[in-house]
C-alpha cells in the first residue's frame, strides 16, 4: 500500500474514534486517546475490558497489549443470525431488523420465507446474509414440501436455509426418512447455500440428539442447530457441547432459543457454537450498558435491544 494512503487511513480512523467518543459520551483527553472515563489512561488492557469490546465492535481484528491483559471475550456480531420469526412481524419490523444487522455487521438476518426478497433488497450492498426457515416450526411437513420451499427461498435470494428435522420420524427410528428429508433440502439449496438442520433438542434424549447430528452430517448439511424457539425449550451449553463432540470441529453448530444476553451467548460459543440465533442481538453486542458504571454522572449511554422467545 502507498505510504501516503496508509497515513490518510490512520488519520481518518483516529478522527472517527474521537468523533465516537463525543457521540457516546466517552472522555476525549487533551493529551491522549479517547478514554471511557475510568481515569486510568494507559492501562486499559488490564483494567478496562469494555474498552476492548468497543474496539472489537468497531472492526479491529488484532489488538496489541502489554502483559497482564485479562481474557478478552470475542466480538460476537459475526456469530449472530439476527432473527425475527414471529408470525405477526410487520414490514416496519423487518426494515428495522435489516438496518440493525447492517449497522452491527451481524452474520445474517433470519426471517420467515415471505420476507426473503424484501430483506435481499434492503441489504443490497451489505455483507449481511439472508437466512430463512423451511418446514418451520414443526418439521412435520412432507419432504417434497420442504424441497419446494427451499427452491423458492433460494430463487428469491436466500443465502442460508434453516430446516426443521422430522422429529416424529427421528423418534420413531425412521432414520432413512430423516436422512432423505435433509438430503433433499441440501440438494435443492445447491452449492453455496448453507443448510442448517434444526433438531428441536428439548424434544430429544441425548441418544436421539447424537443420532440426529450424525444423520445431518451424513446428509451433507453444513450446521446442526438446537431449536426453533417455538418448542418447549431452547439452547443449553450441555447440548451444544454434545453436538460439537458428535459432529467434530469442521461442521457448524448453531445455538438458538432463549439466548437473550451476552453472557449466555459467550457460554454457547465457549461450549462449541459457531453461530448464534437470537432476536436480542443488539442487546448481546451492545457494550454501552457495560460502560454505564464507568461513565460520569449525566453521560449519555446508548440503549440495547429487546428479545422475544427466539
Amino acid at each position: 500500500m502507498d505510504p501516503n494512503r496508509l497515513v490518510d487511513l490512520v488519520a481518518r480512523e483516529v478522527r472517527e474514534m474521537v468523533r465516537a467518543g463525543a457521540t457516546h459520551g466517552f472522555h476525549v483527553l487533551q493529551d491522549g486517546p479517547p478514554c471511557f472515563g475510568c481515569g486510568t489512561r494507559g492501562h486499559c488492557a488490564s483494567v478496562c475490558a469494555p474498552a476492548f469490546d468497543a474496539i472489537l465492535q468497531a472492526g479491529a481484528d488484532r489488538i496489541a497489549a502489554a502483559p497482564g491483559l485479562p481474557r478478552i471475550a470475542p466480538n460476537l456480531a459475526p456469530y449472530i443470525d439476527h432473527t425475527l420469526l414471529k408470525p405477526e412481524a410487520t414490514l416496519d419490523q423487518v426494515q428495522v431488523l435489516c438496518a440493525e444487522a447492517a449497522k452491527h455487521r451481524f452474520c445474517s438476518v433470519c426471517v420467515n420465507p415471505f420476507w426473503v426478497s424484501t430483506c435481499k433488497r434492503l441489504l443490497e450492498g451489505h455483507p449481511v446474509k439472508v437466512c430463512t426457515v423451511v418446514g418451520f416450526p414443526l418439521g412435520a411437513s412432507h419432504a417434497r414440501t420442504k424441497v419446494h420451499e427451499t427452491r423458492v427461498a433460494v430463487s428469491e435470494g436466500a443465502d442460508e436455509v434453516d430446516m426443521v428435522v422430522n422429529v416424529g420420524a427421528l423418534k420413531s427410528g425412521l432414520h432413512d426418512v430423516v436422512r432423505d428429508d435433509i438430503r433433499g433440502v441440501v440438494e435443492a439449496a445447491g452449492p453455496g447455500v448453507v443448510v442448517k438442520v434444526i433438531l428441536e433438542t428439548a424434544l430429544l434424549n441425548d441418544a436421539e440428539k447424537v443420532r440426529a447430528c450424525e444423520i445431518g452430517k451424513a446428509a451433507g448439511a453444513d450446521y446442526v442447530k438446537t431449536s426453533t424457539g417455538f418448542g418447549p425449550g431452547g439452547a443449553t451449553a450441555a447440548d451444544i457441547a454434545l453436538m460439537r463432540r458428535t459432529v467434530g470441529p469442521l461442521m457448524g453448530v448453531k445455538a438458538s432459543g432463549g439466548i437473550r444476553d451476552r453472557e449466555t451467548a459467550l457460554l454457547m460459543v465457549q461450549s462449541g457454537a459457531s453461530r448464534i440465533g437470537a432476536s436480542a442481538s443488539v442487546k448481546i453486542v451492545d457494550v454501552a450498558p457495560k460502560l454505564a458504571a464507568a461513565q460520569p454522572a449525566g453521560a449519555a449511554v446508548g440503549g440495547g435491544g429487546g428479545g422475544d422467545k427466539y
